[in-house]
């Protein structure tokens, strides 16, 4: 390989980024990728521990990126403002700006970085990395090969690592209290990370108490939403959505069914951060 290349590839702890991870190391032996996940300290401790998995896997270390300055330093700085769909600040210093800074030294050297992103063959609407530098190269090696959703499932579970435990509760990684996470998903938060709930409570009381004009959940605070009547609603909804598309899904015998359907799946994919939660 030439010492003018770097070939680089970012893990969310996710089933994609994790497929894809497989998928190089599998059909790309030759290339000597890094593996690297950019660490928000927010994050599931089911992540980390599939992050170790896959580390066995590759044979070789996740570098972890961390951020220079931490969640609640960029809180103060936006004003005690939550991130949100429309001000995604937290994807911008948590994310993208420690992988910018890791590969900054490489450029500036001349050396063409090679990035590949888990951007699926069925994502038309997903855009990747915009690259701002000739020598940094964005890859789709999924979407260019074809593997759809079902293709990355195959893979996770040809390789023998299988999903991420917190896909049994929820549809993506990234930080604990994710702002696109559906309303089931933060009932079901409280019920599995009770003190990762109170803490996602007590930064958006913080929050509206300074002027934030977003909650995590659209529409309504987590106090509000985790009362037992509206709890109670929330997972009725999930039921009956969950059996109207298992209703009406096509059957294919050679792929199982009930992998295949997450939240996202139930409640229609909303649009999201490829640096977050693939």
């Amino acid at each position: 390989m030439s010492q003018h290349e770097k070939h680089v590839l970012g893990l969310s702890g996710g089933k994609d980024s994790a497929a894809l991870a497989i998928y190089m190391r599998q059909n790309y032996p030759e290339l000597d990728i890094d593996y690297f996940f950019t660490d928000t300290g927010k994050e599931l401790p089911e992540v980390y521990e599939f992050l170790g998995k896959l580390e066995g896997f590759l044979g070789k270390p996740i570098l972890r990126l961390n951020p220079n300055r931490d969640f609640d330093y960029w809180l103060k700085q936006y004003n005690n403002f939550l991130p949100s769909a429309q001000t995604r600040w937290c994807t911008r210093q948590l994310k993208l700006k420690p992988f910018e800074d890791w590969i900054k030294p490489f450029l500036e050297e001349g050396i063409t970085v090679h990035s590949y992103v888990a951007i699926r063959a069925d994502e038309p609407y997903r855009e990747g990395y915009n690259a701002k530098q000739d020598n940094l190269k964005i890859h789709l090696p999924f979407k260019d090969d074809g593997i759809d959703k079902p293709g990355v499932a195959e893979i996770l579970e040809g390789s023998g690592l299988g999903w991420p435990k917190y896909y049994e509760w929820r549809s993506r990684s990234g930080c604990t209290f994710c702002f696109y996470q559906q309303k089931i998903e933060w009932v079901r938060l409280k019920e599995r990370h009770p003190e990762a709930f109170e803490e996602a409570k007590n930064y958006e009381k913080d929050a509206l108490e300074h002027g934030s004009p977003f909650t995590w959940s659209q529409g309504e605070s987590l106090d509000e939403l985790t009362k037992p009547e509206r709890i109670r609603q929330i997972k009725e909804d999930y039921e009956k959505r969950l059996l109207k598309i298992r209703a009406n899904k096509r059957q294919n015998p050679l792929r199982p069914e009930s992998e295949l359907i997450d939240i996202d799946d139930v409640y229609g994919q909303p649009k999201f951060c490829v640096a977050c939660h693939k």
